[in-house]
């Protein structure tokens, strides 16, 4: 298999990239270096095409190595014919190698290969050929044998049937028909037969949908009811054309019509049907999980990248009413300085008035820049009752609504543990809150990607595939940003590139041995930091105010002496020059002049990426931050009238629509339908985690707790 020429015409880019990318990972570079620090080398390969280009290596790969174990195993049996060499070798799947490797594989003990230890294969034979030249009980009769245990003359049958069925059953051509014939007009079925306490699966109590169109919600949606025990899922299509495909070898011009009809529904309803249909639900099943495992990661990108809000002071603010109001002082760098509960939503209003003194007291004292106020219950009470305080008091302070999904995973986790081992479960979340808006993606990463809460059916999802795809993800975001060495948590150092879990541990070891890295190079000092380890993870770490003003930027070690060379050219001072100075000496600067005139062996990708760090030495790629504050008068799903336009920030996004958190304790879902007037394909396209949207309640059911909403209705004349 020429794998190089494959990914090329399925990803639709050059054999030399592929070739060069296929090199660089080999030698044990990874997606995040390579995209960066060798764009020349790929020829400007982005980390999402070296991401898939990565995963159809490992498949085609796998794919190469099983055709070749099956060729050499039908090779060994003598059986290996120069056509079946070729189906192999140009199959497309792991699943067409196997039905083409089914009728030489070894079998366990089958009815058909007992027949055939009863030595009835002639009689199979006899039958297939079709031909009535002899009485065939007499001809049957003739395989009766004690010591064989074949009594009977319909036992001898049997048996001839049991073989020839199988026979059907191992014709690659025949499951290959079978499988494109029910992907082009079967159907999924489902019927209920067990309602759950929510009814959670009523839609499909009576449902049918064409395979070849089926969304991948719907699939995830069905295969989950399954599981539970509340629907029975089959698939339907036209059995009568399977049959009469197959009658054209073993029925139409057969003398044994009645025999060969019984023995081709056994084959197609024992063996064919029930694992084609497995095959076809694998399908169905992995397909659909690829979707959702795209739009989980891009959902997971926008959450992720989300702006910082840096230098900021934050009050964290997890609301209740039980428990009360848990809160956390956090200051610019993340500590936490206070931390307490407030019962400002209690019923005793003796304790409310005290609550709301001691929370008026704290916010007059300290200069507290935002509120990062948790979306769950008690929510939106809390929310009036503090900015009450606000305005009563003229505090400059803003509210910063913030989607609480995984910070009770956090604070319960071994690593809320070690952060916080004096505070109680409950208090560790008003600081996860409050980071969480002074740096999403620095708190983001210790929670697992798939408790985050932006994704769809991840529980049912293959677990290990989900986390290599989220894990992916993370990396890139966390080295497109780049990484405050000197104050990175292990969590967020394991996704350096270059960086595992052993070698993330001994950099903080050393950070609390020796105070801080002055440059990147002490990195070599680290135990277990060898070349290839620090080559792969320098350049995404930053160091500031150290000795090297070129550590606080993205260029990388190797490139010091080009960059150099630019600033002494340009008379520049990493350490005395602001940015608008640095960006009129470098303006009109030309890569391409810039190499000849000084002989340099740099690209100019390389060289333009160069030139953008010193333009602006310790950037942040993240966007201007947009502060989410919500003026809706709701408080509770009780409140909702269809009709009502409210605003509302974009929780999750799926393939059928978006969940909006509304502040009533349970997200309202615009479906893709009322997004727009226009037909919407990606709803990603059109919306991120995080955006603020105006919604209008087009359906509430408070039993069920479901809010339909909006958007394309808000606007409608």
């Amino acid at each position: 298999m020429d794998i190089t020429k494959k990914i090329s015409l399925e990803l639709n880019l050059k054999e030399t990239q592929i070739d060069a990318a296929i090199k660089l990972i080999d030698e044990g570079n990874t997606i995040p270096f390579i995209a960066r620090y060798r764009k020349e080398v790929t020829g400007y390969l982005t980390d999402a095409d070296l991401r898939n280009l990565s995963d159809r290596l490992t498949y085609l790969r796998k794919l190469e190595e099983r055709m070749n174990t099956v060729i050499s195993s039908i090779d060994e049996q003598g059986k290996l014919t120069d056509e079946l060499k070729n189906s192999i070798l140009n199959a497309q799947t792991l699943s067409e190698v196997e039905d083409l490797y089914r009728p030489y594989k070894p079998k366990k003990k089958t009815r058909a290969s007992i027949a055939k230890e009863k030595g009835l294969e002639p009689l199979a034979n006899y039958l297939v050929i079709g031909k009535n030249n002899k009485d065939l009980m007499e001809y049957a009769s003739t395989f009766i044998s004690e010591e064989k245990k074949v009594k009977t003359k319909e036992d001898a049958l049997q048996g001839a049937e049991d073989i020839i069925a199988e026979m059907i059953s191992d014709e690659p051509k025949y499951r290959k028909y079978i499988k494109d014939l029910i992907n082009r007009v079967g159907l999924l079925t489902s019927k209920e037969i067990k309602k759950d306490e929510k009814d959670t699966y009523g839609q499909y109590a009576d449902y049918k949908e064409s395979i070849a169109s089926i969304p991948a919600h719907r699939i995830l949606a069905i295969n989950r009811g399954e599981k539970e025990g509340c629907l029975k899922v089959d698939i339907s299509f036209p059995e009568d054309v399977v049959f009469a495909y197959i009658a054209r070898d073993y029925y139409n011009k057969n003398d044994f019509k009645d025999i060969m009809k019984i023995t081709i529904e056994d084959a197609l309803k024992r063996l064919i049907y029930p694992s084609v249909e497995n095959e076809i639900r694998t399908d169905l099943f992995e397909n659909a999980e690829d979707k959702s495992i795209m739009v989980f990661k891009k959902n997971l990108v926008a959450l992720l990248m989300y702006p910082p809000l840096k230098n900021k002071v934050v009050l964290g603010f997890d609301p209740g009413f039980r428990t009360g109001c848990k809160y956390a002082l956090v200051n610019a760098n993340g500590i936490p300085l206070k931390v307490g509960v407030l019962k400002v939503t209690s019923n005793d209003t003796k304790e409310v008035e005290s609550s709301k003194i001691e929370l008026t007291k704290l916010l007059k004292d300290n200069k507290i820049d935002y509120i990062a106020l948790g979306n769950g219950t008690a929510s939106r009470e809390s929310e009036e009752i503090i900015r009450e305080i606000i305005e009563t008091n003229k505090f400059p302070i803003k509210i910063f609504i913030v989607n609480e999904s995984g910070a009770s995973v956090y604070s319960a986790s071994k690593l809320g543990e070690e952060e916080f081992p004096n505070l109680p479960v409950e208090k560790r979340s008003a600081i996860s809150l409050a980071r969480r808006i002074q740096d999403p993606l620095s708190e983001l990463v210790k929670i697992e990607p798939k408790a985050i809460g932006v994704g769809q059916y991840q529980h049912d999802m293959d677990q290990t595939k989900l986390n290599d795809s989220l894990s992916g993800v993370v990396e890139d975001c966390v080295n497109k940003v780049g990484v405050n060495l000197n104050n990175a948590s292990v969590s967020l150092l394991k996704y350096v590139s270059g960086i595992n879990i052993s070698l993330a541990n001994n950099i903080y070891n050393y950070l609390k041995t020796n105070g801080r890295f002055n440059t990147r190079s002490e990195l070599k000092k680290v135990p277990k930091m060898g070349p290839k380890a620090f080559e792969q993870c320098a350049g995404f770490l930053r160091i500031y105010d150290g000795s090297e003003p070129l550590d606080l930027t993205s260029i990388h070690p190797e490139s010091y002496d080009i960059a150099k060379k630019i600033l002494k050219l340009f008379k520049i001072d990493l350490l005395k020059d602001d940015e608008v100075i640095k960006n009129e000496k470098l303006t009109g600067f030309n890569a391409k002049e810039f190499i000849e005139k000084t002989s340099s062996k740099v690209g100019e990708a390389t060289l333009n990426d160069i030139v953008m760090e010193i333009k602006k030495p310790g950037r942040d790629i993240r966007d201007e931050v947009k502060i989410i504050e919500l003026n809706n008068s709701v408080k509770d799903i009780k409140d909702l009238k269809v009709g009502m336009v409210l605003e509302g920030t974009v929780r999750n996004i799926m393939d059928f629509g978006m969940f909006v958190d509304i502040n009533v304790h349970c997200d309202g879902l615009v479906h893709i339908s009322e997004l727009s007037n226009k037909f919407v394909k990606n709803i990603s396209d059109l919306y991120t985690v995080n955006d603020v949207v105006k919604v209008k309640v087009i359906g509430v059911d408070i039993n069920k707790k479901r809010i339909s909403l909006s958007i394309k209705q808000v606007t409608a004349k």
